[in-house]
């Protein structure tokens, strides 16, 4: 959590003064975590003060907390603890990425587009530091001369610069692509991948990922990458790459539960079936082993 300066003081700010960060990237949801902090608020309060600033057009906009202020709404406060903070835009966006960064519940495209926003606040801060001479931000503007941009936005993330580099990626994905990232329809690194499609190549993708009912493998996103630089990514060789058989499911033996009911009890639960073919097997397979010992 972003700490306390010795001169702030914590203040009671009406719920309806506070308006949301311009483009939050993080989404706000009812979810198992938010009923938790309603119920901790409803017990003990809200303990972390949130972070605002005075917004030009009046009232206040929130820096950092933002499921706090949503959960205390929820919970009935009409005020909330907060520090109001002086900041100028790109010092608003890094507190509030670094603030948001460390929760596991972050999905790719949420972290992507944080990353990006932080990436963009620090090169503009660093633009400033070269004109003036001098940085609106003394912390980032000590650092800036020996690190990279993206070094920076590494500070007080879980990610290494390299990563975050392949996370910014994916922002280059059309919407329609970046939901099946969300959803788990499309790996991490399948994504990174296809990011260096055009974004017509990228709707053909689409259609592809449809005509074949499949996923892009690693080895798929790579190859399209490769088509598309060669100018040749076009709808069938998309469809033909897309259709391919992957390895692991050629490798893949399914049996459908039709087929197992049959020599099982009804009350057996699908773990103890598949734990009695286990058993099944290892003694098939000693049997085996004492005939061809003999």
């Amino acid at each position: 959590m972003p700490k306390q300066k010795p001169n702030e003081q914590v203040q009671q700010i009406p719920l309806s003064e506070i308006r949301p960060f311009k483009n939050h990237p993080f989404k706000v949801t009812d979810d198992e975590l938010m009923q938790q902090t309603i119920d901790s608020i409803m017990q003990v309060g809200v303990l972390n003060p949130a972070i605002i600033r005075p917004a030009p057009e009046g009232g206040y906009e929130m820096v950092a907390g933002h499921r706090r202020l949503h959960a205390a709404d929820l919970a009935g406060l009409k005020t909330i603890p907060a520090i109001v903070r002086n900041l100028d835009d790109d010092e608003a966006v890094i507190l509030m990425v670094d603030s948001n960064l460390q929760r596991e519940t972050i999905s790719p495209m949420e972290r992507a587009q944080a990353y990006k926003m932080k990436l963009e606040a620090l090169k503009h801060q660093g633009k400033r530091v070269d004109l003036e001479g001098k940085s609106t931000s003394v912390q980032v503007g000590q650092k800036l001369p020996g690190k990279t941009s993206r070094e920076l936005v590494a500070e007080n993330s879980p990610d290494s610069a390299a990563q975050i580099r392949r996370y910014i990626r994916l922002t280059e994905l059309l919407p329609e692509v970046q939901k099946k990232v969300d959803s788990k329809e499309i790996a991490f690194s399948p994504a990174v991948e296809l990011s260096y499609l055009t974004r017509d190549e990228q709707k053909l993708f689409l259609d592809a990922m449809d005509y074949s009912q499949n996923t892009p493998s690693l080895s798929q996103a790579q190859r399209l990458k490769k088509l598309s630089r060669e100018g040749k990514c076009t709808k069938e060789a998309m469809r033909s790459i897309m259709s391919e058989e992957k390895k692991e499911e050629q490798e893949r033996i399914t049996l459908s539960s039709d087929t197992l009911r049959k020599y099982f009890p009804r009350s057996y639960t699908p773990l103890q079936m598949q734990q009695t073919i286990i058993k099944l097997l290892e003694q098939w397979q000693k049997k085996q082993q004492r005939r061809n010992e003999r």
